[in-house]
């Protein structure tokens, strides 16, 4: 299915990036990552709420107050940019790690809407999904890239001094509840069956920086943490205090492409 949109663009897009990311491996050196069985890419009227929905895969966690809610085993993402698309597609923490891009790929008014379904939605990962998106990315966009290991300021989450407070997961179930997640208010999670990478990669979200493991914890946990940071407690004091962990400031790897 071709790329709906006006040609020029589609030229631009495909020279500027190839020059971009020199380096890039070819697709003939890498070993085969899943495609879509049916995917629409098509230029969006933005309707000024911003970018919206994602991946679901039978391991997602799903959250109530998703914004789209996109069915089991698809791609389902409107009004958004290609920098978003790429955010998403290759897990970056935010579009600031898409470095050498001009302005029009990162903060341009052409937006985009993506449907797609894997062959098999009711088997369909979140991280086949998204390789599925990279592929799609890469097709339609013919985008090529560098993607590296850059060393950055951030945080390592341990535990904290007396143990944790963690209790086992009671049931193989995954699920996350999440109010007011918006950095600067109150947040509070119930996370099911929640690994510690998981919770990590929560707190890169809404903590203070990049969050990675050091925790040593295997397993999967139910937990429930709560903060605010204008009236208290803040993230680092419930985190030992609800959980029985810590943050320390340290040099993490940070994805960019």
């Amino acid at each position: 299915m071709p790329l709906t949109h006006r040609e020029p663009y589609y030229d631009r897009l495909e020279m500027v990036l190839c020059i971009l990311v020199t380096g890039a491996k070819s697709a003939s050196s890498e070993p085969a990552r899943p495609i879509f069985e049916v995917a629409s890419v098509k230029v969006s009227a933005s309707s000024g709420s911003g970018v919206r929905g994602g991946c679901h895969g039978v391991d997602s966690r799903r959250t109530p107050g998703d914004m789209l809610d996109t069915p089991l085993g698809r791609c389902v993402i409107t009004d958004a940019r290609l920098s978003h698309l790429i955010v998403m597609a290759y897990g970056l923490v935010g579009v600031s790690y898409i470095t050498n891009a001009p302005d029009w790929v990162i903060t341009g008014s052409e937006r985009f809407t993506i449907e797609a379904r894997a062959e098999d939605p009711e088997k369909a990962t979140e991280q086949q999904l998204l390789q599925m998106l990279q592929m799609l990315l890469e097709d339609r966009f013919k985008l090529k890239y560098h993607l590296e290991q850059r060393e950055t300021s951030g945080f390592a989450l341990r535990v904290a001094k007396g143990g944790s407070k963690l209790k086992a997961a009671e049931d193989p179930g995954a699920s996350m509840s999440v109010r007011n997640g918006r950095k600067g208010n109150p947040v509070s999670f119930e996370l099911r069956s929640c690994p510690m990478a998981t919770l990590a990669n929560i707190l890169s979200t809404y903590g203070p920086g990049r969050v990675v493991d050091r925790t040593g914890l295997e397993g999967s946990y139910d937990l429930e943490l709560s903060w605010d940071e204008r009236v208290g407690p803040s993230l680092v004091t419930a985190l030992k205090e609800q959980l029985g962990l810590r943050l320390e400031s340290a040099k993490v790897m940070t994805p960019s492409s």
